[in-house]
């Protein structure tokens, strides 16, 4: 699985996972917008679910950006690619930890890897951070499940069943992605 990251830099270079990403060879970071391939865009805005069917279809690139949450609007994502959304998971960073859809970039490419039953390289990423087993473990179950689904409208139906198990608020079923 190859990951590819567009890089803002807005965040604290300290705590940046991208940067420790490139640090270790386990992704590319780009600069510029252009200069990022077409593959699997990781964008909570999206109208789609990821799902297996995505690498199916031969997108085995996946693209991440990172950026800050407050300037993760729907205008930044505006990469070429298959756009895609991650189902509800839970953040297992120091920062933003047990709380839904706030995952690192490393995080939401190892979801990716995950829902693309790669999780070899999903533990490969996530390795050189303390936490990242924890995110593993935290997420065990909706993962093992997105993974056993055929396309985002089973992805949906499973992160459904799952919210309806933990009785979320409605805040967080309006953040979730949709099969659209």
């Amino acid at each position: 699985m190859e990951c590819h990251v567009y890089y803002e830099g807005d965040d604290d270079p300290k705590k940046c996972t991208a940067r420790r990403l490139e640090k270790f060879d386990k992704a590319t970071l780009y600069r510029r917008m252009e200069q990022v391939p077409y593959g699997v865009v990781l964008n909570p805005h999206a109208d789609q679910a990821l799902s297996p069917a995505d690498v199916a279809d031969g997108l085995g690139t996946v693209v991440a950006l990172d950026c800050s949450w407050e300037s993760a609007e729907a205008a930044s994502f505006r990469m070429n690619g298959v756009h895609r959304a991650l189902p509800f998971l839970v953040a297992a960073n120091p920062v933003n930890y047990g709380r839904p859809f706030r995952l690192t970039t490393v995080e939401a490419l190892a979801a990716a890897c995950c829902i693309f039953d790669a999780y070899d390289s999903a533990e490969d990423l996530l390795e050189p951070f303390r936490w990242g087993e924890t995110f593993l473990t935290l997420n065990e179950e909706p993962l093992r499940r997105y993974s056993e689904c055929a396309d985002s409208s089973e992805i949906v139906a499973v992160q459904d069943d799952y919210l309806a198990d933990e009785e979320p608020s409605d805040e967080l079923l309006d953040e979730g992605a949709t099969d659209e």
